[in-house]
């Protein structure tokens, strides 16, 4: 069992859950947050906000699941950023659960 646990821009929230579908993870929960992002002026201008000083609405979604579903949402995670226009990739990260009850 592990926990993984990936951030999106808000455009991407539902490609996130048909992604989460088609890795067959179906259990998963899923808050609002605000990415920040500390960067140049230069930077500020290409990005999707530029005149926004405050954060960026994103999503996070996680869930337990294990190690097969995890490789499966990394692979159509990798195809969906692969084929981005944009620089506000989805991101993952896995996290190792030791203990649960």
């Amino acid at each position: 069992m592990k926990l993984v646990i990936v951030t999106a821009v808000e455009q991407y929230q539902n490609d996130v859950l048909k992604l989460f579908k088609k890795a067959d993870i179906e259990t998963f929960s899923s808050s609002e947050i605000d990415g920040h992002k500390n960067s140049s002026s230069l930077l500020m201008t290409s990005s999707w906000f530029p005149s926004e000083r405050g954060g960026n609405e994103s999503s996070m979604f996680f869930s337990f699941t294990d190690e097969a579903r995890i490789d499966a949402l990394f692979e159509v995670i990798k195809v969906f950023n692969e084929n981005l226009e944009s620089n506000n990739p989805i991101k993952a990260v896995v996290v190792p659960i030791e203990r649960f009850i």
